[in-house]
């Protein structure tokens, strides 16, 4: 990564987190302890890479700081609340997030089911309160959030992928799991940045469409991969989980080099999908190359 990406990425991820700071409620507003939970797992870790495909996707159209700031916001609130849902006892049953305890090991699980429910209306509240924006706009923004997060998206894919514990999936059923459990909320991130911008035509969005397929899959990929050869202390959560919990991986239906490979292959499809906005879109192209080339 070249230093103005680096320069630019910091500056992202600084704003981000104070903007995420100010839109939740003080640790000290009653209910306290909820609200201290709330803060816990939302600030403080996380590579934010939700928020920065939506500052890259809203630099193609020139939206307003504003806008971006709570759409960022909004949407990774909504990958917070998974996460900390995600690594209960009666899902992923995971002690380690962002290199500390995870919400129901800090708190408890009564607080930590709670932690996502109001994380996952908090997202909602902070988009809806975007007073500079227009109205259709608006609505579409939020009901572009609202399906990325149910059950067509990021909750069905969490559904399909405890319902495939143990079992033999093809490279078919696998991608289709993860395009909803991580693709869906990416392309919420790319698709909530351009709209802060303006309308989309048709030509627009297929072309953010297929960038953010080709990034949502590599993410995911190179999870599998890093889950198989990193540690925990890299990755700042339980490293050679998927393999203990018998999950399907790409690992464990391509192989590693073959994963690694099709990563590569994600990326260049990424970078091919941008060439409609020409330097426009060089943070996304760079941002394609950081979920493929991350160590973490």
């Amino acid at each position: 990564m070249n230093g103005a990406f680096d320069d630019w990425m910091k500056t992202v991820q600084a704003a981000s987190e104070n903007d995420l700071s100010g839109f939740l409620p003080s640790a000290t507003t009653v209910p306290a302890k909820l609200h201290a939970a709330m803060r816990y797992a939302l600030l403080g870790g996380g590579k934010r890479v939700r928020p920065l495909l939506v500052y890259a996707a809203g630099a193609l159209f020139g939206a307003d700081a504003a806008i971006l700031s709570r759409a960022a916001a909004a949407v990774e609130m909504i990958h917070a609340y998974s996460l900390v849902h995600d690594d209960m006892p009666c899902m992923d049953d995971d002690e380690l997030r962002r290199g500390k305890p995870t919400v129901h090991v800090a708190y408890d699980e009564a607080t930590a089911l709670l932690v996502g429910d109001a994380l996952q209306s908090q997202a909602f509240l902070v988009l809806a309160e975007a007073d500079t924006i227009p109205a259709p706009r608006q609505v579409a923004m939020l009901r572009l959030l609202a399906h990325a997060s149910g059950s067509a998206g990021m909750c069905g894919g969490q559904a399909i992928d405890l319902d495939s514990v143990g079992l033999s999936l093809t490279l078919e059923q696998l991608e289709q799991m993860h395009q909803l459990k991580t693709g869906a909320l990416l392309r919420a991130a790319v698709v909530l940045g351009a709209l802060a911008g303006k309308d989309l035509d048709a030509a627009e969005l297929d072309a953010l469409n297929t960038y953010a397929r080709a990034i949502g899959l590599a993410f995911q990929v190179v999870d599998d991969v890093l889950d198989a050869t990193a540690d925990s202390a890299t990755l700042g959560k339980t490293a050679g989980k998927d393999a203990a919990d018998n999950k399907p991986t790409y690992v464990s239906i391509l192989g590693l080099e073959p994963s690694r490979a099709l990563a590569q292959q994600l990326r260049l499809d990424a970078h091919a999908a941008l060439a409609p906005f020409g330097e426009k879109a060089l943070r996304l192209r760079e941002l394609a190359d950081l979920i493929v080339q991350r160590k973490a």
